[in-house]
């Protein structure tokens, strides 16, 4: 029983739509939106004592405390050498986290318990 050789199937050419032409927008004629920051972030607030003898006792905001713990921490060298997201507390530090080595994304949650 001879069978007969099928022809394979021609396949129509599907046809890529050619990308759709913008307007050039000339961005030194927009003028830059000026970025506002979140007011929750900008308001002062008041370290407890352990941490006023890290940042000092003035109300400041939140980003400013970091600011300050940063400085401190790169003044007395208490990053882990090995990995420098992990921070070493001293006396004072130990103080504030509870806990002898932190990492530097959990320094923010651990310093919340210490403003108001």
């Amino acid at each position: 029983m001879a069978t007969a050789k099928k022809t394979p199937a021609k396949t129509a050419a599907v046809k890529t739509a050619a990308p759709a032409k913008t307007a050039a927008v000339d961005t030194a004629a927009v003028p830059a939106k000026k970025r506002t920051p979140n007011a929750a972030f900008m308001k002062a607030l008041t370290p407890s004592p352990a941490l006023a003898a890290v940042v000092g006792v003035a109300p400041l905001p939140r980003t400013e405390v970091i600011s300050k713990l940063w400085v401190y921490i790169k003044a007395n060298n208490l990053q882990d050498p090995a990995n420098k997201r992990m921070i070493n507390a001293d006396a004072k530090l130990k103080e504030i986290f509870g806990k002898p080595q932190v990492s530097m994304f959990e320094m923010a949650g651990l310093i919340g318990k210490h403003v108001k």
